[in-house]
């Protein structure tokens, strides 16, 4: 009997000290590392009055509009681009320009701006990344100040959090100011 309750003694003192060592404890939300593939720029069409180049992991869509928008489908982002004849009105249209940004200010936490300005090409504008769970993250403009004058506007198909966007979010900056850079007006 002796036998019996020794056993059962160092069974139980087995199973209590296994049971105490490991201590469970919910796992934390994972994170998604998202990875983009290295651009490639590709030329955009010729009939639009101005040339510039892409990344071609966006899709151009609207190609008969005055200028087309890059949809990126596996970001559910667009960059929606719009294309104004200047006709003694760029002090309206930078007007705009500079409001657009101002209406983002109730959920922006920021919006920094970086002046562009290439003399030699006749492109000037302004680039701005809004910083903070606002509906467009990525605001700019470029003008020749006297024929031309483009605006773009970054916006992902989700609810505006910027934590979670702001990976994609720079990466399609990085194709904007590569498009800034290599924008030239027709004439």
């Amino acid at each position: 009997m002796t036998m019996i309750i020794r056993l059962i003694v160092l069974v139980v003192i087995l199973i209590g000290t296994l049971a105490c060592e490991t201590s469970y404890q919910p796992k934390p939300k994972a994170l998604l590392r998202l990875q983009y593939p290295v651009p490639q720029y590709t030329d955009a069409p010729a009939s639009f009055s101005f040339g510039f180049e892409y990344n071609d992991w966006a899709e151009l869509k609207g190609l008969q509009k005055k200028a087309p928008d890059l949809y990126y489908p596996d970001m559910k982002a667009t960059l929606y681009l719009s294309y104004i004849s200047v006709k003694d009105n760029i002090d309206s249209l930078l007007n705009d320009a500079y409001q657009l940004p101002g209406k983002h200010m109730i959920k922006a936490e920021e919006i920094p701006e970086r002046v562009f300005i290439a003399p030699e090409n006749r492109v000037y504008g302004t680039l701005f990344t809004v910083v903070g769970n606002a509906a467009s993250q990525l605001q700019f403009f470029l003008t020749d100040s006297t024929d031309h004058f483009l605006m773009g506007s970054l916006y992902f198909y989700s609810k505006p959090n910027y934590d979670s966007i702001m990976p994609a979010s720079k990466y399609v900056e990085r194709d904007v100011i590569h498009l800034m850079e290599t924008l030239r007006w027709k004439y």
